[in-house]
């Protein structure tokens, strides 16, 4: 499988190191044998028609900050667009930073690979947030695929778990906690009884949280990840303009203390009922299977036989999403064998 890869952060980096690591079990157990054609980060390129080595590519990132820098596949002011195009890859990786306010790049990534009949793998959120039907059609109409496991959940196979919940069974709601940094910061204010700010802080320290923790605390990743659910697992043809927002930012330790007193717990959750989307802060029973703590994340399906359902996991790091795409990239070749 020949696979071009838009993006080489903590993800890219640690997607390289993960098909490096696993070559042998996923041709012993696949018959797959993965290799870069063309890598892009934010300052060039490296484009090698033969496969680039784990070892390059993360040397030259390590020691000069670019793949570009790579002896005799190193490419400046490279055109993403181009390279996709021309890279003779069957499959691209999507893994650029999630920014809704910068979507088109990303977009523009994942159209041009379709359009040229290559499959799409994505970790960025931001597309699906603003475009998921469009793209879905896309794909349909040029006969590839196009998966995002590891948009939700990352290693936690959320989306596979919900979708296959929905098979044969109507999901009437869903609700869900899936944000990490949001959870973190209300489960110690709930547990250790300190003020927003005071938490907030702790969470930017240990890495938990962005030096612009905006997008978590506002309630825009959570509302992004809703958006696919919601797509992927209720059929509705959303985009995150459908969706209410509210987030925890300035939460009063007043209100974490309120709920306490009625043996409730405050948690940041997404919801799809009916046709309405919404996140917000709520108060939900502290003996609900939905509390969980730290960082980690929580999915529940109300399904019209058999009633509520809850997946518990993490949902973010580097290594966890990395897995994810490997997911992916084995549908895409199983589904590529049973069809030759």
């Amino acid at each position: 499988m020949r696979i071009a890869l838009i993006g080489f952060g903590v993800v890219g980096k640690s997607l390289v190191e993960l098909l490096e690591q696993q070559q042998a079990v996923l041709r012993d157990r696949h018959g797959l044998a993965a290799k870069f054609v063309a890598v892009v980060d934010s300052k060039g390129a490296a484009v090698g028609e033969h496969g680039l080595s784990a070892g390059e590519l993360l040397a030259a990132k390590a020691a000069h900050g670019t793949v570009a820098a790579i002896p005799g596949h190193g490419l400046k002011n490279a055109d993403a667009n181009r390279i996709i195009a021309e890279s003779g890859a069957q499959v691209l990786v999507e893994t650029s930073p999630s920014d809704l306010k910068k979507p088109d790049a990303a977009i523009g990534h994942l159209r041009s690979a379709m359009s040229h009949g290559l499959h799409a793998v994505t970790v960025n959120k931001a597309p699906l947030a603003v475009a998921m039907p469009a793209l879905l059609e896309l794909a349909a109409y040029n006969r590839v695929q196009l998966k995002f496991s590891g948009t939700v959940g990352a290693g936690t196979p959320v989306l596979a778990w919900a979708k296959r919940c929905a098979q044969g069974n109507r999901v009437r709601s869903l609700k869900a906690i899936i944000n990490g940094t949001t959870n973190f910061i209300l489960s110690n204010m709930t547990e250790k009884g300190l003020a927003f700010d005071e938490v907030l802080r702790e969470a930017m320290r240990l890495g938990y949280a962005e030096t612009d923790p905006s997008n978590d605390i506002d309630g825009i990743d959570t509302a992004m990840k809703l958006v696919i659910l919601a797509n992927h697992v209720m059929d509705r043809r959303a985009t995150f303009s459908d969706v209410q927002v509210k987030g925890i930012r300035g939460l009063s330790s007043e209100a974490i203390e309120s709920a306490r007193a009625r043996g409730n717990v405050v948690k940041l959750i997404g919801r799809v009922e009916g046709d309405r989307l919404s996140v917000a802060p709520e108060e939900i029973p502290q003996n609900a299977p939905m509390n969980v703590g730290g960082s980690l994340n929580a999915v529940t399906l109300d399904c019209e036989v058999g009633g509520e359902v809850t997946l518990v996991g993490r949902g973010a790091g580097g290594p966890e999403t990395a897995t994810a795409i490997v997911r992916d990239l084995i549908d895409v070749w199983r589904d590529g064998e049973s069809k030759r």
